[in-house]
């Protein structure tokens, strides 16, 4: 039997793919999940609550590598002081839990990967671009990354190998932000968001899932890596190549930047902004992506 790999989030849109591409490599799944779920041949689901810190400890006992993806979606609802809240501690609660349980059966995993996000470097524009040495931004969303990545190190704290995985715009078919702009751009009403100068970072979910699989069995990774490719997409540029996908070209104006701002309040830094980032250390590591061009990915991605 292949090794175990346990992964909270694991019912999500990168959880299922990872799951599928780690069945495929021989490994056995576990799931960590808040709703019952009954066992298949090759995945087994086990309970947790974060919020009133219950896990079933089994899960973790049992596991060579975990890999964390859990946390509650930054862009699904307005954010309010109770929701900023809830988006920071369900990514440190989520960890501490998993900490304590490692702590109190004095478990050494192999290897614990830890989602993360671009957003370390912040809702901002720039023309410089971050690399994984590039200091965090004092932003919301600076700070859950780094809340997020602190929690982390306690792991490393209990000499596990840890690695964090900033990741950028995640696609894939008919899934995440695809899925929401399909509607629009389906139907040719596609357009910019703001300037359209903003930069957006992307990554195929093929290839991010195979990055946390090179996380776990490189034993030489550690620490930060941003899950991006370098191309220097901007909003425009995406955008375009969407809607060439669909077989036409951009008509609409641009959608006004105090527009969504007015729809979505603060969160509408999310897609306003954006940098550049660097994937040269994973590269170096010897990981190549698979999908590197904009229009064929989003071609592909496309239903």
């Amino acid at each position: 039997m292949g090794k175990n790999v346990l992964i909270t989030g694991g019912t999500g849109f990168i959880g299922r793919y990872l799951t599928g591409k780690l069945l495929e490599k021989g490994y056995t799944v576990s799931i960590l999940t808040r709703n019952s779920r009954p066992n298949t041949d090759k995945i087994t689901y086990y309970n947790w609550d974060v919020t009133s810190q219950k896990i079933d400890e089994t899960a973790v006992q049992n596991a060579d590598y975990i890999i964390h993806l859990a946390g509650e979606n930054i862009t699904e609802k307005r954010w309010s002081s109770k929701r900023k809240e809830a988006i920071i501690d369900s990514r440190v609660q989520s960890t501490q839990l998993i900490h304590d349980v490692l702590q109190k059966h004095n478990k050494k995993l192999e290897a614990f990967v830890s989602a993360s996000a671009i957003g370390y470097y912040g809702a901002v524009d720039g023309e410089g671009i971050c690399t994984e040495a590039t200091l965090p931004a004092n932003d919301f969303i600076g700070k859950v990354c780094q809340e997020w990545e602190k929690s982390v190190d306690l792991i490393t704290g209990l000499g596990i190998r840890t690695v964090k995985i900033r990741t950028g715009l995640v696609l894939g078919k008919n899934e995440g932000i695809l899925k929401k702009l399909k509607s629009f751009f389906k139907r040719g009403l596609g357009s910019v968001l703001g300037s359209g100068k903003q930069y957006v970072p992307w990554i195929h979910i093929h290839d991010l899932s195979m990055m946390y699989i090179e996380a776990i069995e490189n034993n030489k990774m550690t620490g930060p890596y941003n899950a991006t490719i370098n191309d220097s997409t901007t909003n425009l540029i995406f955008c375009r190549a969407l809607a060439n996908s669909y077989g036409y070209l951009l008509w609409l104006p641009k959608t006004p930047a105090f527009l969504i701002r007015l729809c979505f309040g603060e969160m509408a830094v999310v897609v306003l902004t954006g940098r550049r980032v660097s994937s040269d250390k994973i590269k170096k590591q010897g990981f190549e992506f698979q999908y590197k061009n904009l229009n064929s990915t989003l071609k592909k991605c496309r239903d």
